[in-house]
Protein backbone atom coordinates (compact mmCIF):
# COMPACT_ATOMS: atom_id res chain seq x y z
CA UNK A 1 0.00 0.00 0.00
CA UNK A 2 2.64 2.86 0.93
CA UNK A 3 4.39 1.61 -2.76
CA UNK A 4 1.14 2.51 -4.17
CA UNK A 5 0.87 5.57 -2.14
CA UNK A 6 4.48 6.69 -2.72
CA UNK A 7 3.90 5.94 -6.73
CA UNK A 8 0.65 8.20 -6.80
CA UNK A 9 2.71 10.86 -5.34
CA UNK A 10 5.49 10.79 -7.48
CA UNK A 11 3.16 10.50 -10.48
CA UNK A 12 1.72 13.47 -8.77
CA UNK A 13 5.01 15.39 -9.03
CA UNK A 14 5.46 14.46 -12.65
CA UNK A 15 1.96 15.71 -13.81
CA UNK A 16 2.84 18.98 -12.65
CA UNK A 17 6.66 18.89 -14.22
CA UNK A 18 8.26 18.86 -10.76
CA UNK A 19 12.25 17.42 -10.74
CA UNK A 20 12.27 14.91 -8.88
CA UNK A 21 14.98 15.28 -6.56
CA UNK A 22 16.36 12.85 -3.70
CA UNK A 23 15.97 14.50 -1.26
CA UNK A 24 12.36 15.20 -2.36
CA UNK A 25 12.15 11.92 -2.82
CA UNK A 26 12.83 10.80 1.16
CA UNK A 27 11.29 13.89 2.49
CA UNK A 28 7.85 12.61 0.69
CA UNK A 29 8.61 8.85 1.45
CA UNK A 30 9.25 9.36 5.19
CA UNK A 31 5.79 11.49 5.46
CA UNK A 32 3.99 8.78 3.58
CA UNK A 33 5.67 6.06 5.83
CA UNK A 34 4.85 7.90 9.53
CA UNK A 35 1.85 8.52 11.43
CA UNK A 36 3.06 10.60 13.71
CA UNK A 37 2.92 14.00 11.77
CA UNK A 38 6.39 15.46 12.05
CA UNK A 39 7.48 19.09 12.57
CA UNK A 40 9.63 20.64 9.84
CA UNK A 41 12.53 19.94 13.01
CA UNK A 42 11.58 16.61 13.50
CA UNK A 43 11.99 15.23 9.73
CA UNK A 44 15.05 17.08 9.35
CA UNK A 45 16.71 15.50 12.39
CA UNK A 46 15.53 12.19 11.65
CA UNK A 47 16.46 12.20 7.97
CA UNK A 48 19.54 14.35 8.36
CA UNK A 49 20.77 10.93 10.69
CA UNK A 50 20.80 8.90 6.84
CA UNK A 51 21.34 12.20 4.72
CA UNK A 52 23.81 14.22 6.30
CA UNK A 53 23.68 17.00 3.38
CA UNK A 54 20.08 17.50 3.88
CA UNK A 55 19.16 21.45 4.93
CA UNK A 56 16.36 22.74 6.82
CA UNK A 57 15.80 24.85 4.14
CA UNK A 58 15.63 21.69 1.25
CA UNK A 59 12.90 20.90 4.40
CA UNK A 60 10.71 23.92 4.15
CA UNK A 61 11.08 24.42 0.03
CA UNK A 62 9.85 20.58 -0.05
CA UNK A 63 6.94 20.41 2.51
CA UNK A 64 5.92 23.86 0.62
CA UNK A 65 5.86 22.74 -2.48
CA UNK A 66 3.91 19.32 -1.29
CA UNK A 67 1.44 21.61 0.59
CA UNK A 68 0.65 23.76 -2.23
CA UNK A 69 0.13 20.42 -4.72
CA UNK A 70 -2.08 19.09 -2.06
CA UNK A 71 0.19 16.32 -1.10
CA UNK A 72 0.19 16.85 2.30
CA UNK A 73 -1.09 18.82 5.19
CA UNK A 74 -0.13 21.47 7.34
CA UNK A 75 -1.37 21.77 10.95
CA UNK A 76 -0.79 24.24 13.62
CA UNK A 77 0.57 22.71 16.65
CA UNK A 78 0.24 23.66 20.19
CA UNK A 79 3.73 24.54 20.29
CA UNK A 80 3.90 27.41 17.81
CA UNK A 81 5.09 25.50 14.64
CA UNK A 82 3.40 22.76 12.27
CA UNK A 83 2.77 19.39 11.57
CA UNK A 84 2.55 17.54 8.74
CA UNK A 85 0.92 14.50 7.46
CA UNK A 86 0.70 12.96 4.40
CA UNK A 87 -2.67 13.25 2.83
CA UNK A 88 -3.46 11.29 -0.02
CA UNK A 89 -8.06 10.13 1.34
CA UNK A 90 -9.88 12.06 3.16
CA UNK A 91 -9.55 11.73 7.27
CA UNK A 92 -9.88 13.33 10.90
CA UNK A 93 -7.82 14.74 13.41
CA UNK A 94 -7.28 14.20 17.24
CA UNK A 95 -4.91 16.06 18.42
CA UNK A 96 -4.14 15.61 22.16
CA UNK A 97 -3.96 19.01 24.05
CA UNK A 98 -1.94 17.48 27.08
CA UNK A 99 1.03 15.66 24.66
CA UNK A 100 0.35 17.31 21.56
CA UNK A 101 0.06 13.69 19.52
CA UNK A 102 -1.67 13.84 16.25
CA UNK A 103 -4.10 10.89 15.46
CA UNK A 104 -5.26 9.74 12.64
CA UNK A 105 -9.25 9.09 12.52
CA UNK A 106 -10.82 7.26 9.83
CA UNK A 107 -14.32 7.13 8.98
CA UNK A 108 -16.28 6.04 6.17
CA UNK A 109 -19.01 8.87 6.26
CA UNK A 110 -16.36 11.41 6.40
CA UNK A 111 -15.66 11.58 2.33
CA UNK A 112 -19.37 12.56 2.08
CA UNK A 113 -19.01 15.49 4.63
CA UNK A 114 -15.65 16.74 3.20
CA UNK A 115 -17.78 16.59 0.04
CA UNK A 116 -20.71 18.87 2.23
CA UNK A 117 -18.29 20.84 3.33
CA UNK A 118 -16.51 21.44 -0.53
CA UNK A 119 -20.43 22.63 -1.27
CA UNK A 120 -21.20 24.85 1.46
CA UNK A 121 -18.00 26.91 0.59
CA UNK A 122 -18.38 26.75 -3.41
CA UNK A 123 -21.75 28.17 -2.74
CA UNK A 124 -19.95 31.13 -1.52
CA UNK A 125 -17.63 31.57 -4.38
CA UNK A 126 -14.62 29.38 -2.52
CA UNK A 127 -12.82 26.99 -4.42
CA UNK A 128 -11.56 24.42 -1.64
CA UNK A 129 -8.71 21.92 -1.98
CA UNK A 130 -8.34 19.84 1.07
CA UNK A 131 -10.86 19.66 3.97
CA UNK A 132 -8.72 19.31 7.13
CA UNK A 133 -11.29 18.57 10.32
CA UNK A 134 -9.12 18.42 13.83
CA UNK A 135 -10.39 17.28 17.15
CA UNK A 136 -8.88 18.48 20.22
CA UNK A 137 -9.27 16.45 23.49
CA UNK A 138 -7.14 14.16 25.87
CA UNK A 139 -5.63 11.22 23.97
CA UNK A 140 -6.44 7.59 26.19
CA UNK A 141 -2.70 7.67 27.08
CA UNK A 142 -2.69 10.48 28.79
CA UNK A 143 -6.47 10.17 30.81
CA UNK A 144 -4.79 7.01 31.65
CA UNK A 145 -1.78 9.02 33.41
CA UNK A 146 -3.72 11.33 34.97
CA UNK A 147 -5.78 8.39 36.52
CA UNK A 148 -2.64 6.87 37.81
CA UNK A 149 -1.58 10.23 39.36
CA UNK A 150 -4.90 10.79 40.96
CA UNK A 151 -4.44 7.64 43.24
Amino acid sequence: MADERYDNAMQRLKDNDVRITPQRQIILKYLIDTDDHPSVETIFHILGKTFPNLSMATVYNNLRLFKRLNLIIEMPSVDGGYRYDFYDHPHLHATCDNCNNIFDLEDPEFEEIEQHFKEIATKDGFKPTITNVEIHGICSDCQKKETAQNK
